[in-house]
């Protein structure tokens, strides 16, 4: 008999504690709801709106709320969401190099998100505001990449051939950049590896189905910003 009691006063207690968690859940869904409603109502400018969160005006606990709704959503695996297809209005992209993060806003609306290594020490990404130049989805770098060989053979790699000699009946094999939104002069957003840190030449590199994504929605003159 006690074990049957046992039993149940667990039962019990792992079901008051998923209410409450549900509880929170709906709490933080209901205070991200508010807050969107009157970020929307303060104006549909979207770098306006980003800018007040990604640099800390809108209050740390308020962006922890959201962090968690975030979270409590899901949202994939690498940390990326995307909304954009439900929602209208013109694009404008924001990249957090704190954050590590590229957003879009669709009509001032939050409407995607994604993970990024921008430039590595050296090779920093600059902040300022820009406007999408160029889009091509199968690019090839003409600076960076791989000297191989006629059989294809990788002779040298991760080279920059402006710099590093080229050994005697190497070709030069660019780096495949799919996806490629160009920002200014040779940097741009596109499909690359993230090692979780800055790690690039100053590009911004994303997941590959989260580049694609983007590359889908903004087009030439889309409006950038890169913020600290």
């Amino acid at each position: 008999m006690f074990c049957a009691l046992h039993r149940e006063a667990k039962e019990a207690k792992r079901h008051a504690c998923m209410l409450f968690r549900r509880a929170i859940s709906l709490l933080c869904l209901s205070l991200l709801l508010a807050q969107c409603t009157t970020m929307q109502t303060a104006g549909n400018n979207s770098f306006r709106f980003a800018r007040r969160v990604v640099t800390g005006d809108i209050p740390r606990v308020t962006r922890f709320v959201t962090g968690r709704v975030k979270r409590l959503l899901r949202l994939d695996q690498d940390g990326s969401f995307w909304h954009a297809d439900e929602l209208r209005g013109k694009p404008s992209v924001l990249i957090s190099l704190s954050e590590q993060m590229v957003y879009l806003f669709k009509g001032g609306q939050l409407a995607g998100g994604s993970p990024i290594s921008s430039g590595s020490e050296g090779y920093d990404t600059r902040p300022g505001r820009y406007k999408i130049m160029e889009k091509d989805s199968d690019h090839l770098s003409s600076i960076y990449g791989d000297y191989i060989d006629d059989q294809g053979n990788i002779l040298a790699t991760n080279i920059d051939n402006r710099k590093d000699p080229r050994p005697p009946g190497a070709k030069f094999d660019g780096a495949k950049m799919y996806y490629f939104m160009r920002i200014y002069g040779g940097v741009g957003m596109h499909q690359g590896y993230l090692p979780g840190y800055p790690a690039s030449h100053g590009c911004i590199r994303m997941p590959g189905h989260m580049a694609e994504k983007f590359f889908h929605e903004v087009h030439v003159g889309t409006p950038v910003e890169i913020v600290p």
